[in-house]
C-alpha cells in the first residue's frame, strides 16, 4: 500500500532567509541546511532535523514535491539525497517522472486550461496596462501563467483586490506570496496532478501540505493535510475539518510539517 505525500515547497518545507522568522540569541539558532543555490548564492534552506525527517518520509511514503515553480526553478532544489520519482511543477502544469517532463500530461493540462479560461496574452496585456513603479519584474511561466515581483510596501490600496476581480471574470485567479503576485488559470491546479500521481501509483491514502491560496484544492483533495501558521491561508484564516495548523511559524513550521507528514504516513 502506497501513501502519497504531496507538499508545497516554498514557505512550507523550504525557506529563504527573509522567511526564517527566527528569534532569540544567536547561540539558540538551529543548524540549517542549504538546499538551493541561485546564481551561485545560497537561497533556500530547511533545518537539519527537517532534512533527516524528509529522508525518513521518502522511505516510508511516496513524497511528491508539489510547487508553483517551473521545472527549471524546481530543479535547483535538492530536497533529498535521491531525487523523488515524481514532482509536480507549474501549479500542476508539468508532471516530472524521474526528472523528465511527461508530455502527455502537459498536453492534457493545456487542453483543459484553453477551455473556459481567457488566453494568457490577454492577462499579460492587462498586467502591463495596470502596472506601476511598484512592479519590479513581470514574467510568464511555462507559457501557462503570469507573475510579477513587486514592492509590497508600494502596492496601491485595493490593487490586488481589483486584479483578483478582473481575473475571476475571465476564469483566472490570483495569489500574493511574499514579493510575487501570481495570475493563473482557475483550471490549473496542483490537485489534478496529485490525483493523477495517486492513480498511477495506486495510492491508498494522500497527505498534503501547503501555505497559499493555490494549495486549497490540494489540501481539500487529501485525506489529511496541514498548513503553517503563516502565509496566505493563515492570513485568510482558512481551514478545513481535515487540515491541521502548525504551532510554529517560519522555518520551524517547516520542521513541524515534516514531522507531521512522517507521523501521518506511518499511521496511514
Amino acid at each position: 500500500m502506497t501513501v502519497l505525500v504531496c507538499s508545497d515547497l516554498d514557505r512550507t518545507l523550504i525557506y529563504s532567509a527573509a522567511a526564517f522568522a527566527l528569534h532569540g540569541p544567536d547561540e539558540t539558532m538551529p543548524r540549517l541546511l542549504c538546499v538551493e543555490f541561485y546564481q551561485g548564492a545560497p537561497l533556500s534552506y530547511l533545518t537539519e532535523p527537517a532534512a533527516r525527517t524528509l529522508e525518513a518520509l521518502s522511505a516510508a511514503a511516496m513524497l511528491v514535491p508539489t510547487t508553483t515553480r517551473t521545472p527549471e526553478q524546481y530543479r535547483r532544489v535538492h530536497l533529498l539525497e535521491k531525487p523523488p520519482a515524481y514532482a509536480i511543477c507549474a501549479n500542476g502544469g508539468h508532471l516530472l517522472v524521474d526528472g523528465e517532463d511527461d508530455p502527455a500530461w502537459a498536453e492534457t493540462v493545456r487542453a483543459r486550461v484553453a477551455d473556459g479560461c481567457a488566453p494568457l496574452a490577454d492577462v499579460q496585456h492587462h498586467l502591463a496596462q495596470a502596472s506601476g513603479d511598484f512592479v519590479l519584474k513581470q514574467r510568464t511561466a511555462s507559457d501557462l501563467f503570469a507573475y510579477m515581483v513587486v514592492d509590497r510596501t508600494a502596492l496601491p490600496p485595493g490593487w490586488v483586490e481589483d486584479l483578483t476581480a478582473w481575473c475571476a471574470e475571465r476564469g483566472w485567479r490570483t495569489s500574493l506570496q511574499g514579493r510575487k503576485v501570481y495570475c493563473l488559470p482557475a483550471r490549473l491546479t496542483k490537485a489534478a496532478a496529485a490525483e493523477e500521481v495517486a492513480r498511477r501509483v495506486g495510492a491508498s491514502a494522500m497527505l498534503a501540505a501547503g501555505d497559499s491560496l493555490l494549495d486549497i484544492e490540494l489540501l481539500e483533495a487529501a485525506d489529511l493535510s496541514i498548513r503553517p501558521a503563516h502565509g496566505e491561508l493563515h492570513d485568510a484564516s482558512w481551514t478545513s475539518p481535515a487540515t491541521s495548523v502548525t504551532a510554529a511559524r517560519g522555518i520551524a513550521a517547516g520542521e513541524e510539517i515534516a514531522e507531521w507528514l512522517l507521523e501521518g504516513a506511518t499511521q496511514a
